[in-house]
């Protein structure tokens, strides 16, 4: 291959050049501070110009050499025949503003057409795709106002917070589709060898505050009906039980790979925490999925969770075991997709919730801080595993009888043995012990944590709905590792929405 010139390349940069050497001039003024810090702030903050010159050159340059066509036809069905050079927009960067000149196609009664901006891959608003990319990382790690900072802070380009809200919402429009069509159950993380591992589904929901306008309209009508009332019986707090009609349920989902581990009752429950440095460490959750959404009612993320784990399993030759916090509309929601795919999946309630219950039916026995209090808790949750909670359930009724308590004392009790009987089917302990299955939803009681408390409960915070759910989306997609992935997913169905879709024979490929 011949060589090439590189001053031709180079050829009409000039303010680049004249910026660039004036920094280096200013690098070794005499005059200026030595200190190390202050030179690598010096050099990054007038770095920014070089570049921002560099890149605006570059326009310059490719706009001079940009070829008029004879006609350019829009899905429209008309022609454009008509060609004006020099039509210009701004484009906000990573390194500040610069004007893009291109070549605009017209035609009487129809919209311009710019192929130039199809082949740049230009936005439809002012911000770049990186400058977009960087708000929405920076959105989904913490505050709007501080993505906003951070952003200008990297880079000296102001962005509003309404713009940085925007920009975040545009982000997060295709992840819906990414894992529908595009994320296959290999690049799942489905893994080799995982015929042998068990697959695991968990749902849980939190509460996100929101601002009026954006609660369901339920809750809407609660909140309406209470302030109507005059509120609680408190002025300062809430009463127990009492709503304080400023939250909408968020549904996270989960689907992982875990080694089958079979295990005894004595090895999850240890009465008097006898040999308790002696437990075998458990298999790790693997290809851990999540999702979540607040918009989305919680039988719309359900079905995502199982369609998610069709994909990573189609010929169903895993085992399934979903875990669940036993709330009885998300009991009937799992039943309801269980039935309509013909799935065989074993459910079972978070052991820990189980343990709740025996502890509150503890205190009507014991005083607050009794010792005592925790081998009894221990000797029911063992006999509990060990596949008689129908038992327990009977036993601590009669128990309660004989202490003749009072309906207000025994008020634990009688929540605690309406839970066991209630729940019965889905507390096969015994079973699940011997077969392997996990019996804890640590996983997405972690993931509700991390997706929605650690940035959506952040003191103050007051959520609109499309901003709540661009986030929620966002940070799922980056716990999964998929951002990456998706960010290119997104560009490309960008490009296909802005420009593709605006030309003559390419209605089909859009669709």
């Amino acid at each position: 291959m011949p060589a090439y010139d590189s001053r031709e390349i180079t050829e009409g940069f000039p303010a680049t050049r004249t910026a660039f050497e004036a920094l280096l001039a200013d690098l070794v003024d005499p005059a200026r501070s030595a200190a190390c810090a202050a030179t690598e702030e010096f050099i990054a903050t007038r770095a920014r110009e070089v570049q921002r010159l560099m890149l605006q050159e570059w326009l310059e340059k490719r706009a001079a050499g940009e070829q008029r066509a004879q006609e350019v036809a829009g899905s429209d069905g008309v022609v454009r025949r008509c060609a004006e050079k020099s039509h210009a927009r701004l484009l906000s960067t990573r390194f500040g503003t610069v004007q893009v000149e291109r070549i605009a196609y017209r035609a009487k009664g129809a919209s311009n057409l710019y192929p130039a901006d199809a082949e740049l891959d230009l936005p439809t608003g002012r911000h770049s795709h990186t400058l977009k990319k960087l708000a929405a990382v920076e959105a989904a790690r913490g505050s709007f106002a501080d993505a906003q900072t951070a952003v200008e802070r990297a880079t000296g380009t102001h962005t509003g917070k309404r713009q940085t809200i925007q920009l975040v919402q545009r982000t997060a429009a295709d992840i819906d589709a990414f894992y529908t069509f595009a994320r296959s159950a290999s690049a799942s993380g489905s893994g080799s060898g995982s015929g042998e591992m068990l697959l695991v589904l968990s749902a849980d929901g939190k509460g996100v505050v929101m601002r009026p306008d954006a609660l369901r309209e339920e809750t809407r009508r609660a909140a309406a009906r209470k302030a109507a009332s005059g509120g609680g019986p408190y002025q300062t707090r809430l009463a127990g039980g009492e709503k304080s009609g400023r939250k909408r349920m968020a549904t996270v989902g989960a689907v992982y790979a875990l080694a089958a581990q079979p295990r005894g009752p004595q090895e999850v429950i240890r009465p008097n925490g006898a040999d308790r440095e002696k437990r075998p460490d458990r298999p790790r959750a693997t290809d851990k999925w999540l999702t979540a959404s607040v918009a989305a009612d919680a039988r719309t993320v359900i079905a995502a969770v199982f369609d998610h784990a069709e994909r990573r399993d189609p010929a169903r030759t895993r085992e399934w075991v979903m875990l669940v916090d036993g709330a009885r509309h998300q009991l009937d929601l799992i039943h309801e997709q269980c039935d309509a795919r013909e799935l065989e999946v074993h459910v079972l309630i978070d052991f820990v919730h189980v343990l709740e219950y025996l502890w509150g039916a503890a205190w009507c026995f014991f005083a607050p801080a009794d010792p005592g209090a925790e081998p009894w808790v221990g000797g029911h949750a063992l006999a509990i595993l060990q596949g008689t909670a129908q038992h327990v359930a009977d036993a601590l009724e009669q128990q309660a009888d004989a202490a003749q308590l009072s309906e207000h004392k025994r008020a634990g009790v009688d929540k605690a043995v309406g839970y066991l009987r209630a729940k019965l089917p889905y507390l096969g302990y015994d079973i699940a012990l011997a077969e392997g299955w996990p019996i804890a939803a640590g996983v997405i009681e972690g993931a509700c944590r991390h997706l929605i408390k650690d940035r959506m409960d952040i003191t103050g915070a007051r959520w609109g709905l499309p901003g709540a759910e661009a986030v929620l989306k966002l940070r799922a997609v980056i716990s999964n590792g998929d951002f990456e992935a998706y960010w290119e997913y997104h560009v490309q169905r960008e490009h296909l929405r802005v420009h593709t879709v605006r030309y003559r024979d390419t209605l089909e490929l859009a669709a």
